[in-house]
């Protein structure tokens, strides 16, 4: 009779149930895995043997028996060393060497020569796939056991070696681990790179609306005008994630092994990858698809610094999830769909050079040059993109210029951006959505109300800039947000007016024409 132990498959950032079945019959020493594993699957034979034996159990081959173990269902790709366990567990009750109970139990850790068990990817994914099933136990390594212990409801036990399992699950000796530590709360950010910003008080002001709103932005000017600062001061002026979309964040960076330290701590990510990475590393993928750096950024930052320099395929890649919030990456192997809500800021350059528009240096550019690296950024991904700023070079102050601002009390933007989100989070409570970026075309007239003057100045910028419709739909949300700011209900004239200065660059846009 077989022995039938549960363990599970990260598939994206989901987990599925895995059943690892044990057999033994007569013949010659053998020990084989089927049930489409992977080269690491494969190769935990000998890994896991060495275990045994070192752990003072009888190995498959002293046992002169054939061994197949068996990984179901059988048409899901197993890869990764997180089977090393139930396995070895599964032969060590087959061949009678143990005797326990497993039917309610998940099995997951990676095994060392010695025995000991290694980290995991994916435990929190798995912990709760074994709450959503009903199951009692789980059982991981104890450098897991802060993952695992985020799912309540969950009797969780970690264990540094094989050893260690054996002997709690046959009463010898329980395994007691310490109760897990009171999470101390967050200290508040200082906003030390935004206050060190000299000058660009319309830049500044458009990253806080962006932070309030969770809208795309998009900075252009020359080098050094302070681009990269504005866009990492973002994640300072952004207020910390909620629970629940810690717990999102969490599950993602488990999946591919990126969890450490508190597994549900309530920074935002912020994600800046090189502009020579590849579209399937920030769109996701792989032979066996895995998240990418859209994923990671989820309720958080992408920065993609020299905007053009990357590659068209990885740009056009990132129109669908702006639009939707999810990306499905479909291949041969199957398909998976990743959460990516996240705010995009990019930045650019005028021009090859840089100093194309400036008043005193001299762009060396040809104008073809010019507008072939404009071209790079296509007009719907533009599209897209809810604040376009410019950010032009900021000339050196004077010393008692730069010593009176100093002296001046700096006004933190973060209360008005808190003050528009507890807003945002009342209006559309019980709806699935958080910030006003994510209003959709069904229900924008329902949260963005305007009143007649708004209406007609809107109308009318519509009309003499030729806008699109989803730009039409942009200006309505990002002054929705000036709105919140504002403490307005309805959006006003004067919202509708800035809204329309920070989504359309006229210069920017006819460049691109």
């Amino acid at each position: 009779m077989s022995t039938r132990l549960l363990s599970s498959a990260i598939y994206g950032i989901e987990a599925k149930l895995i059943e690892v079945e044990a057999d033994s019959s007569p013949g010659l020493s053998s020990f084989t895995i089927v049930g489409l594993p992977d080269k690491a699957v494969q190769e935990s034979k000998d890994r896991i043997s060495a275990a045994i034996k070192n752990s003072g159990f009888q190995p498959p081959h002293r046992k002169h028996k054939k061994i197949i173990i068996n990984l179901a269902p059988a048409d899901l790709k197993k890869e990764g060393p997180s089977y090393d366990l139930p396995i070895a567990l599964s032969y060590l009750a087959e061949t009678g060497q143990i005797k326990f109970d497993s039917s309610k139990i998940l099995f997951l850790g990676e095994l060392s020569l010695d025995g000991s068990l290694k980290p995991t990817n994916g435990v929190l994914a798995s912990a709760m796939l074994a709450k959503n099933l009903g199951l009692k136990d789980i059982v991981v390594p104890y450098s897991n056991l802060s993952e695992a212990l985020v799912v309540s409801g969950l009797s969780v036990i970690g264990a540094n070696t094989i050893k260690e399992v054996v002997d709690h699950m046959t009463d010898i000796k329980k395994i007691s681990n310490p109760p897990p530590k009171e999470s101390k709360p967050q200290k508040v950010k200082e906003l030390s790179l935004f206050s060190s910003i000299q000058g660009q008080e319309s830049a500044k002001r458009g990253i806080t609306i962006a932070a309030a709103g969770f809208h795309n932005v998009l900075m252009w000017g020359p080098p050094g005008s302070g681009k990269t600062l504005l866009a990492k001061a973002l994640i300072e002026l952004m207020p910390d994630m909620s629970v629940n979309e810690s717990l999102d964040v969490a599950k993602i960076y488990s999946s591919v092994g990126l969890l450490a330290g508190n597994p549900l701590t309530l920074n935002r990510p912020f994600r800046n990858p090189h502009h020579t990475t590849s579209a399937p590393a920030v769109v996701g993928g792989g032979t066996w698809p895995k998240p990418g750096e859209i994923s990671l950024a989820h309720r958080g930052v992408l920065f993609l610094d020299e905007f053009p320099e990357f590659p068209r395929n990885v740009l056009e890649a990132l129109r669908q999830p702006l639009e939707d919030g999810r990306i499905t990456v479909s291949r041969a192997s199957g398909s998976i769909d990743l959460p990516a809500k996240f705010m995009l800021a990019a930045a650019m350059n005028p021009c090859q050079c840089g100093n194309y528009g400036d008043e005193k240096l001299a762009c060396i550019c040809s104008p073809i040059s010019i507008l072939k690296y404009r071209k790079k950024i296509s007009g719907p991904l533009l599209d897209r993109i809810d604040i376009q700023l410019n950010v032009p070079r900021e000339t050196i102050l004077s010393t008692d210029r730069r010593t009176s601002q100093k002296s001046q009390k700096f006004e933190d933007p973060r209360q008005k951006i808190r003050f528009a989100q507890e807003i945002q989070l009342s209006r559309f409570r019980n709806s699935g959505i958080l910030y006003n970026s994510e209003i959709d075309y069904k229900n924008i007239d329902k949260y963005c109300i305007l009143n007649r003057e708004a209406e007609e100045l809107l109308d009318k910028a519509t009309n003499s800039k030729s806008l699109s419709l989803r730009a039409y739909h942009k200006i309505k949300k990002l002054a929705r947000t000036i709105a919140d700011m504002d403490g307005s209900n309805v959006i006003s004239e004067q919202h509708i007016a800035e809204a329309i200065g920070l989504r359309v660059n006229d210069k920017l846009a006819s460049d691109l024409a």
